[in-house]
């Protein structure tokens, strides 16, 4: 029998992500994943070091061992890495009731806004909050399709590919063919309710309002969605929620980005999977006096903790 419920994985030590092809391939293993398990995804959201997900499914530990290993393999034979990515377990919830499934898909989509990486949940491409009321919303803009013969360079070779799963040239499929969109319309009503819910101030009364649903359950909150996260205090994120971060902070992603090219230009190194300690502690220097930024950014971007 399918539940709702919320799955999370985090990864402490490194990021996930460290480009936008690893993302999108994350998102890519993940749909392979939603079809073989014969799962629904209500909401994602991927960020460099955790990713969430709303989901109705029958196997949730099947859908993220399927997930894993899929993206492991590709972020291992691409980085030269070996053994798992990401925290051990994966952190799994259960959604019960209207009203605690309204404030866990909002929690999901406004992701990057709580870890104060956007200023709005739209403004973040690796989520499915645009893919909901796209027309209502103006976001129906023309997009340019991959050819299917290539989207095995996308995916493992011998994936199997529902053919309602399009892909853009971004080598990425597109979120409104795997998300269940029209259900999670339904949920929000209309799409001023949707925007409501995106913009809403997280209080008392949200907590209150869960009430209704009377299934004995705690209130899905900020703490327990992040509870399987625990890398940014609840407090920061209610200020990013107030749009109070720094926004001219490099991301995770451009980091990892400059730090791959340098590896691979001034260290000579085919990955930082690959480079000795002592050469990452240069590279760290280098990067903490050029971007003013703190050492767990850096120690994650160059997966410090990480063997050589």
């Amino acid at each position: 029998m399918k539940e709702t419920c919320h799955l999370c994985l985090s990864s402490k030590e490194e990021v996930l992500f460290r480009t936008k092809e690893d993302y999108n391939w994350g998102f890519n293993c993940l749909a392979l994943a939603l079809y073989k398990t014969d799962s629904a995804l209500l909401a994602d959201s991927f960020m460099s070091n955790h990713l969430h997900e709303i989901v109705q499914t029958a196997e949730p530990d099947r859908l993220m061992k399927l997930w894993r290993m899929s993206y492991t393999r590709h972020f291992n034979k691409k980085y030269h890495r070996r053994g798992q990515l990401g925290e051990t377990e994966h952190f799994a919830t259960s959604v019960e009731g209207v009203y605690h499934l309204l404030a866990a898909l909002s929690y999901v989509f406004r992701n990057a806004l709580h870890h104060g990486v956007t200023q709005t949940p739209f403004a973040y491409p690796h989520t499915s909050a645009n893919a909901i009321f796209r027309d209502e919303l103006g976001k129906t803009a023309a997009v340019q399709l991959l050819q299917p013969k290539s989207y095995h360079n996308h995916v493992a070779r011998n994936a199997e590919i529902p053919s309602h799963y399009k892909m853009n040239m971004d080598g990425l499929f597109l979120r409104e063919n795997v998300v269940a969109v029209k259900q999670v319309e339904l949920i929000y009503v209309t799409p001023r309710n949707f925007l409501y819910y995106m913009n809403r101030i997280t209080d008392e009364h949200w907590i209150e309002e869960q009430k209704k649903d009377n299934n004995g359950m705690p209130p899905v909150t900020l703490e327990n969605m992040e509870k399987g996260v625990s890398l940014t205090p609840v407090a920061a994120m209610l200020t990013n929620e107030k749009g109070r971060a720094n926004y001219n902070r490099i991301t995770d992603m451009q980091l990892c980005e400059e730090i791959d090219r340098m590896v691979i230009d001034k260290f000579r190194h085919p990955s930082i999977y690959e480079m000795p300690m002592s050469e990452k502690n240069e590279l760290m220097h280098i990067l903490r006096e050029r971007y003013r930024i703190g050492n767990e950014q850096l120690r994650r971007c160059l997966a410090m903790s990480m063997y050589c």
